[in-house]
């Protein structure tokens, strides 16, 4: 089966940032945690898919270019943003009304029950909402028209751990059909972990990696000693050093066969969190 999501050879460049030569693959059935420092181009990469900016490269969505989708499939693309973009003065009855007649196959039933199971009311005004439930709305409204692939940037953001939990839920359940994808940025690396399949990272433009959580999980590590010792490990090995006030800190891609190796090393199993602050932060090797 093609992929839902293809990027090839992204490329964007702005005064004092460049997004470097970014080539990614979002299967079906597949969810893709994608991370990274404010600043690494992630907000480019989406705005990128959507068309929303102009770029050199390809994208293709459900096998085809971007520019090349009809109404029917571009409906097929559920999206949330950074905040909310419904405009204050709606209010939510007012917002299911313009959206069913944007989206070919709307789902209003869907929507009112969201909107009910999540406590929003259908006749206040956006402006006096939350931000939590400005994001709420926003998650609603993409799961609402059909969609085969979600885009999602920050969707967890400005909501309470409990709330968080129920989106995720809602992501979980949207993802049981296996011709379903999501592309989940977030900086709540927590988030990823728990629902993510793939964790693709990019610093400062470039893609760093694009691996299987369980590869991460299952391999990686975080080692803790002085610097000399961590230096002797093999450089296919080590893929970061950070500086400590009296120790030193490195993430390796092999933590069972450096333990073996190393034995006076302190080697543990490594987070996303981790992972990703060990390779900003750090020295790359």
């Amino acid at each position: 089966m093609d992929a839902i999501l293809s990027i090839e050879h992204l490329h964007k460049q702005y005064s004092g940032f460049e997004l470097n030569d970014l080539c990614l693959q979002l299967n079906p059935g597949e969810v893709m945690g994608f991370i990274g420092e404010n600043g690494a181009g992630k907000t480019t990469t989406i705005k990128s898919i959507l068309g929303l900016i102009r770029h050199d490269g390809e994208v293709r969505i459900f096998g085809k270019p971007v520019e090349q989708l009809s109404e029917r499939e571009r409906g097929q693309i559920g999206v949330v943003l950074d905040g909310c973009h419904f405009h204050d003065p709606l209010t939510v009855k007012r917002v299911e009304q313009i959206l069913s007649g944007i989206y070919p196959e709307w789902e209003r039933t869907k929507f009112l029950q969201l909107c009910e199971r999540f406590g929003l009311p259908l006749n206040k005004k956006i402006k006096t909402f939350s931000t939590g439930m400005k994001m709420k709305l926003s998650i609603i409204a993409a799961l609402s028209h059909n969609a085969r692939l979600l885009i999602l940037d920050e969707p967890t953001s400005g909501l309470d751990p409990i709330v968080r939990d129920e989106m995720l839920d809602l992501f979980y359940d949207f993802i049981q059909d296996e011709t379903h994808s999501i592309l989940f940025s977030s900086h709540i690396t927590t988030d990823i972990e728990k629902i993510a399949d793939r964790v693709t990272f990019i610093h400062q433009g470039r893609l760093q990696f694009s691996l299987p959580k369980d590869v991460l999980h299952d391999e990686y590590g975080i080692v803790k000693g002085a610097r000399s010792e961590i230096e002797k490990i093999d450089s296919d090995s080590l893929l970061a050093i950070v500086p400590q006030s009296l120790t030193c800190q490195g993430l390796v891609r092999n933590r069972e066969e450096v333990r073996q190796a190393f034995g006076k090393l302190n080697v543990e199993a490594a987070t996303l969190e981790e992972i990703m602050l060990c390779m900003v932060k750090g020295e790359l090797r």
